[in-house]
C-alpha cells in the first residue's frame, strides 16, 4: 500500500493527463451525433468514384429544400380563407324595422306608402344580406373564392358577392332610383344608414386552422427506391434525380434508430478516432514541446481550448447547420500562438477540424476550408497585441473563406447564380466574431495564469512600479537592462524569436541587484569598491545571490513564471571566473561549484538570446579603444565560450541562429561606440 501511494505521489502528473485526455475524449465524444456515418462523400457535379451502389434498404426520396418552399408558397396562394355570418344581425335589423318607419317617416306618408315602403325595405334587405355585409375589406381577398360560414355550415361564394357598408349606398341608390319611391330617396337612405349593421367578420383563427393543416400535411417525400434498386454506377455524374437520390438515402442512413448493439458499436468507433486525435496531440507536445507536456495547466488549457471549439460548433449545428461559420474557429490557433507559439497552435487547429468532420454537414468542404483559414492565421498574425495586425488578419481570413466558398460553389454548380448571400454574411459575423480573442486572452490569462505577449507590452513599461524602483536604487543596472532588452529585441527579430518576450526577459533579469546594488561595478560611483572588505568566496556569493533575490522579488511582484525563466537562467552554469581566480591565487584546491552560478542553463531561444546579450553588454564596457576588428573577436570570444560551457544544450537553438546573434551583436556594438572610417586630415 505504502509503495502505491509513493508511486502514486511520483506519477501523479501522469495520472492527471490520462485523466484529463479521458474525460475530454468522453465529452466530446458525448457530443458527437450518434447515428451512422455515411461512408460516401457526395460532391455534385462530379463523377462517382466508388463502386456500383446499390440501395441497401428501402427508402423514400426526399424533396429539396426549394421544392418543399414552393409547395408551402403555393398552398398560402391558393388557401380559401374563411368568414362567418352572424345570423343573429339579420333578425336583429328586421325586428328594428317597424320602430325606424316610424322615426324617419311622416304618419301621413306611412299611411300613403306604408305598404310599398315595407315590401321595399324587406325585399332589400333580403337583397343586402343574402351574403352579408362586411365591414372592412381584408387585402388579397378580392376576386377570391372565400368560405362563407354559418352556423355549422361553410360554403364558396365570390368574395366580390360580399357587400361592405360602402358599397351600400351605392346600391341602394340603384334601388330607390329604380322603385316607385324615388321621391323619398333622402328619407330611405336616412333609414337604411340606420338600421344596416354588418354581419360578416373574418375568421382569422379557422383560416390558420386550415392553413397549418395543409400545411401540415405536405409529404417531404416523392416516390420511393426499393432494396436492391441500383442507384449510381461508378463513374457517373453525381447531379440532378440521382444526387437527390443520394442525399435521401445519406438522410435515411444516418437518421436511423439503430439498436443498442450498433449503438454501442458507433460510441466504440468515435472513442477510438477522437482517442487517436487527441493522442497525437498529446504526442507532438510531448515530442516537440517539453516544457508545456509537464506542466500540467498549460495542458488542460489546450484540452480545453479544443472542447470549447467543439462544443460551440456542436451548439450551432444543432441550431441550423447553415451558421457553422459563425463560430470563430480560428480564435483557436490565435490564442495559442499568443500563449505558446504558432506550430503548437496549427497542429492543435487542424486536429479540432478533424474532430469537427464528425459534426458538420459537407465535411470535406468544412475542413478544406477551416484548415486553410488557420494556416493563413498563423502566417498572418505576427504581433497579437497590436490592434491593427489583429484587425487585417481578421480581414484576411474573412476574404479567404469567401474565396473558398466561391470556389466551391463554382466547382459544384458549374456557375456563380447559385451563390448564397447569405453565406457571406455568415463569414464576415465569423470574422468579426475573431476579434473576440483579446478579451478571450485577457480571461484566460487570470482563469489559467498564463502570460500572452499583450500582458508582456504592459511589463515592458518602463514606467512600471518596479522598473521605476530598479532605477531609483540600482541606475546602472537599469541602464544595462535598457542596453541589453535592445540588444536582445533586435537579437530575437533577426532570428524569429519571441521579441517580446525577450525584451522584458531583459528588463527584469538583473532586478535582483537591488538587493545590494554597490556590490555591482555599474552602480559604483566612487572609488571605493565593496568588495574590497570581502573575501573572493563572500563576494562570489553575493554576486551569486542576485539571481535568488531577483527570483523572490519577482515572486513578490507577481511577475509571470515566464519572465522568471530569464532571472533564473541569464547565467546558466557559469563561473564568476574573476574571484574564482582571485580566490585560486591564494588556495590551489579551492572548488569551481563554490564559484558556479545553480543554473539552470537557458532552455528556450528567448533565454539563450538573453545570455549572450547580457554577457556581451556587460563585457562591452571593459573594452578600450574599440575597433571593428577588436568588437568582431570580443562577440565571437565570448559566445563560443558559452558554448564550449554547453550552456546552450537545452536552448533549441540551432549554430545558424547563434552566428546571427552574433552578427547583429557586432553590428549594435559598432553602433554604440559610434566607429566611423577614419578620414585622412
Amino acid at each position: 500500500m505504502k509503495n502505491f501511494v509513493n508511486n502514486f505521489y511520483k506519477n501523479q502528473a501522469l495520472f492527471y493527463k490520462i485523466f484529463l485526455f479521458i474525460v475530454t475524449a468522453f465529452l466530446i465524444v458525448y457530443l458527437l451525433p450518434k447515428g451512422g456515418k455515411f461512408k460516401y462523400e457526395i460532391t455534385k457535379g462530379k463523377p462517382w468514384q466508388y463502386e456500383n451502389l446499390y440501395a441497401p434498404f428501402d427508402f423514400a426520396i426526399l424533396k429539396s429544400d426549394a421544392e418543399i418552399v414552393k409547395e408551402k408558397l403555393q398552398i398560402n396562394t391558393n388557401h380559401i380563407p374563411y368568414y362567418t355570418v352572424n345570423g343573429n344581425v339579420l333578425d336583429q335589423v328586421k325586428s328594428k324595422v317597424p320602430e325606424q318607419l316610424k322615426k324617419t317617416f311622416t304618419d301621413s306618408i306611412l299611411k300613403r306608402k306604408g305598404r310599398l315602403l315595407s315590401d321595399f325595405i324587406e325585399k332589400a334587405l333580403d337583397d343586402i344580406y343574402e351574403y352579408g355585409v362586411l365591414l372592412e375589406a381584408k387585402p388579397g381577398d378580392v376576386n377570391k373564392l372565400v368560405y362563407l360560414k354559418r352556423g355549422n355550415e361553410a360554403f364558396e361564394v365570390n368574395y366580390d358577392k360580399l357587400l361592405l357598408q360602402d358599397e351600400i349606398r351605392p346600391y341602394l341608390n340603384v334601388q330607390i332610383n329604380q322603385s316607385s319611391l324615388s321621391s323619398l330617396k333622402p328619407e330611405l337612405l336616412e333609414f337604411f344608414y340606420n338600421t344596416i349593421k354588418p354581419n360578416v367578420t373574418y375568421d382569422a383563427k379557422l383560416t390558420q386552422k386550415e392553413l397549418d393543416s395543409k400545411l401540415g400535411s405536405i409529404s417531404y417525400t416523392r416516390g420511393s427506391i426499393e432494396r436492391g434498386t441500383i442507384i449510381i454506377s461508378k463513374g457517373e455524374i453525381v447531379e440532378g434525380e440521382t444526387l437527390d437520390i443520394l442525399t435521401s438515402l445519406k438522410s435515411e442512413y444516418e437518421s436511423q434508430v439503430w439498436s443498442d448493439s450498433s449503438y454501442n458499436w458507433i460510441l466504440f468507433g468515435y472513442s477510438i478516432l477522437v482517442c487517436l486525435a487527441l493522442l497525437m496531440l498529446l504526442l507532438f507536445i510531448r515530442r516537440n514541446r517539453r516544457d508545456i507536456f509537464d506542466n500540467n495547466v498549460k495542458v488542460s488549457f489546450i484540452f480545453f481550448n479544443i472542447f470549447l471549439m467543439v462544443f460551440l460548433t456542436t451548439l450551432v449545428v444543432n441550431f441550423e447547420a447553415k451558421y457553422v461559420y459563425i463560430v470563430p474557429l480560428c480564435i483557436l490557433p490565435l490564442t495559442l500562438k499568443a500563449f505558446f507559439d504558432s506550430r503548437l497552435g496549427l497542429f492543435t487547429h487542424v486536429i479540432t477540424v478533424l474532430i469537427l468532420g464528425f459534426v458538420v454537414p459537407n465535411s470535406y468542404e468544412y475542413m478544406f476550408l477551416q484548415i486553410i483559414a488557420g494556416i493563413v492565421t498563423i502566417l498572418t498574425v505576427s504581433e497579437l497585441y497590436k490592434r491593427a495586425n489583429l484587425f487585417i488578419s481578421v480581414g484576411q481570413i474573412t476574404f479567404i473563406y469567401i474565396l473558398v466558398y466561391f470556389a466551391f460553389t463554382i466547382i459544384q454548380e458549374g456557375n456563380i447564380q447559385d451563390l448564397n448571400s447569405e453565406m457571406f454574411l455568415t463569414f464576415i459575423l465569423g470574422g468579426l466574431a475573431t476579434l473576440f480573442v483579446q478579451p478571450l486572452i485577457y480571461i484566460y490569462e487570470k482563469l489559467f495564469g498564463l502570460v500572452s505577449d499583450m500582458s508582456l507590452l504592459e511589463l515592458s513599461d518602463t514606467n512600471s512600479k518596479l522598473l521605476k524602483e530598479l532605477a531609483e536604487k540600482a541606475p546602472g543596472t537599469f541602464h544595462h537592462s535598457l542596453n541589453v532588452a535592445n540588444l536582445a529585441e533586435a537579437a530575437a527579430n533577426e532570428i524569429g524569436a519571441n521579441a517580446m518576450l525577450a525584451r522584458v526577459g531583459a528588463l527584469y533579469h538583473d532586478i535582483g541587484k537591488m538587493e545590494n546594488p554597490t556590490y555591482f561595478s555599474e552602480n559604483q560611483t566612487s572609488s571605493v569598491n565593496s568588495h574590497d572588505e570581502l573575501s573572493p568566496a563572500e563576494s562570489a556569493e553575493v554576486i551569486i545571490d542576485h539571481v535568488i533575490h531577483g527570483i523572490e522579488i519577482a515572486r513578490k511582484n507577481n511577475l509571470p513564471d515566464r519572465v522568471i525563466d530569464f532571472i533564473r537562467t541569464h547565467h546558466g552554469t557559469s563561473l564568476v571566473y574573476f574571484f574564482y581566480m582571485k580566490e585560486k591565487e591564494m588556495n590551489d584546491k579551492v572548488s569551481t561549484l563554490d564559484f558556479r552560478y545553480p543554473g539552470p542553463i537557458p532552455f528556450s531561444k528567448e533565454t539563450a538570446i538573453l545570455m549572450m546579450c547580457d554577457s556581451v553588454e556587460a563585457a562591452s564596457k571593459s573594452l578600450k579603444e574599440p575597433t571593428a576588428a577588436k568588437i568582431d573577436d570580443f562577440v565571437e570570444r565570448i559566445i563560443n565560450k558559452q558554448m564550449d560551457e554547453a550552456q546552450f544544450l537545452n536552448a533549441n537553438i540551432t549554430f545558424k541562429e547563434i552566428q546571427l546573434i552574433k552578427k547583429i551583436l557586432k553590428q549594435k556594438l559598432k553602433n554604440i561606440f559610434h566607429l566611423r572610417i577614419e578620414y585622412p586630415e
